[in-house]
């Protein structure tokens, strides 16, 4: 028998302006983002940005549905968005917001586990990793270098091919 771990380090920004000029940018397009979402069933708005390895600058918001399942998460719209219309093109950095309309929107917010093995997935379809810059739309920033950090022992093409 062997005991294992997992470990990984991120990095905290007390606030967005704090950010590289960049980052900034990027979470500044997140944030706005949360205005294109539908969420009249939780209220809770979730914008999502990416930078793209042509410099491009693509956003997206969850989508929700009446028939709850029906409904989409930001991150995924998004990357399913740029999959669509930017082919070939990489995502180097993403940022991920949010506007609680019913409480309070100041601490970093975390992709839920199927947007994790969405953003895996396209790692291992792009080779590249993707930077996370997490937070709501206002207060800590947290800076995470490969989004499959938050997804250890993830599942992918590789256990199918065994």
């Amino acid at each position: 028998m062997s005991q294992e771990n997992f470990h990984f380090e991120y990095k905290v920004f007390e606030a967005s302006h704090d950010l590289t000029e960049e980052d900034k940018l990027l979470l500044e397009e997140a944030r706005a983002a949360t205005d294109k979402a539908y969420a009249p069933y939780s209220s809770f708005k979730v914008g999502a940005a990416v930078i793209l390895s042509d410099g491009s600058v693509v956003s997206g918001a969850n989508q929700e549905n009446a028939s709850f399942p029906a409904g989409i998460c930001a991150e995924r719209a998004l990357l399913a968005t740029v999959s669509s219309l930017h082919t070939h093109a990489v995502v180097k950095k993403m940022a991920i917001s949010y506007f609680n309309e019913l409480g309070t929107s100041n601490v970093p917010i975390t992709p839920c586990g199927i947007c994790r093995q969405v953003m895996a997935e396209y790692k291992h379809r792009s080779g590249m990793p993707i930077t996370l810059i997490l937070s709501g739309m206002e207060g800590s920033v947290w800076v995470i270098s490969d989004a499959e950090l938050l997804l250890p022992l993830s599942f992918s093409g590789k256990n199918l091919n065994r």
